[in-house]
């Protein structure tokens, strides 16, 4: 592994796919890419949301919801580095997830991915396709999924690592 990105979100589970990300990253030297991805629809009902309050002088742009997550993202991975000798980046994107993933994947060559994902049963994969696995199928090169049951579920310790 000589650069891995590693997805962040703003549930409780990025500290600990951050940690095991900076935690193996340290080991081999690698570098790591921190990625936040803002959906383009969370994006559009913050941005509604902002403009109905009808002041001028709140202005909601790409601009400022990158700058935003980037500073989320920062405050999550320093939290979760701590006491770690490691090299990393944070990048933050607006746009379809998994295709942000892949494309951002690709534009830095990555060659591992970390990514958080959910406990699901078999019918409820062959119903739908979830971000996680989206990008499982999609990513050339190896993954590294921590599984959870739901946010409430990872306090409780029921959550695992998949490579």
């Amino acid at each position: 592994m000589e650069r891995a990105l590693v997805v962040v979100s703003p549930e409780e589970r990025s500290h600990r796919i951050l940690r095991e990300a900076g935690e193996l990253a340290a080991g081999s030297g690698a570098e790591l890419v921190v990625l936040t991805v803002l959906p383009d629809e969370e994006f559009e009902r913050t941005r509604s949301a902002l403009a109905s309050v009808g002041s001028s002088d709140v202005v909601y742009g790409i601009d400022q919801a990158i700058e935003s997550a980037t500073r989320r993202a920062k405050r999550v991975a320093r939290e979760a580095f701590e006491g770690l000798d490691l090299d990393y980046r944070i990048v933050a994107d607006i746009g379809p997830e998994a295709d942000t993933i892949l494309e951002t994947a690709r534009w830095e060559g990555c060659d591992h991915l970390f990514i958080s994902g959910r406990r699901r049963s078999p019918a409820g994969k062959l119903i739908s396709r979830d971000l996680t696995q989206s990008v499982m199928l999609n990513f050339d090169g190896p993954v590294t999924v921590l599984l959870g049951e739901e946010s409430s579920d990872d306090a409780k310790g029921k959550s695992g690592l998949l490579a």
